[in-house]
């Protein structure tokens, strides 16, 4: 196996920036004071980025996924993502099961 040292040095910068953006996140969020409507904001994102992964299986998928997919957006709303990940799981695989897809 070689490695490519331009796919290298794509990877180690790729891991560079996400590091400094993270830790750069966590650095300025010292200095913001987030109030309630930020907060709202900042709790939306988890629940509109788990939607936007899954919506486009969703769209070119079976019936089961559809299905699963509709479950999670709606538990989203009122569960932790754990549980809305979990549930469209759950839901996948019983529909799976049962259309026989």
């Amino acid at each position: 196996m070689t490695l490519d040292p331009n796919t290298l040095l794509a990877i180690v910068a790729m891991a560079v920036a996400t590091v400094l953006t993270r830790i750069g996140g966590l650095v300025l969020i010292r200095f913001v004071t987030i109030g309630p409507q930020q907060k709202r904001a900042l709790d939306a994102i988890p629940p509109a980025v788990l939607m936007a992964v899954i919506a486009p299986t969703a769209f070119v998928t079976g019936p089961a996924e559809t299905l699963a997919a509709s479950a999670t957006a709606i538990v989203a709303t009122r569960l932790p993502l754990l549980a809305a990940v979990a549930t469209g799981v759950i839901v996948v695989a019983v529909a799976r099961a049962s259309l026989g897809a």
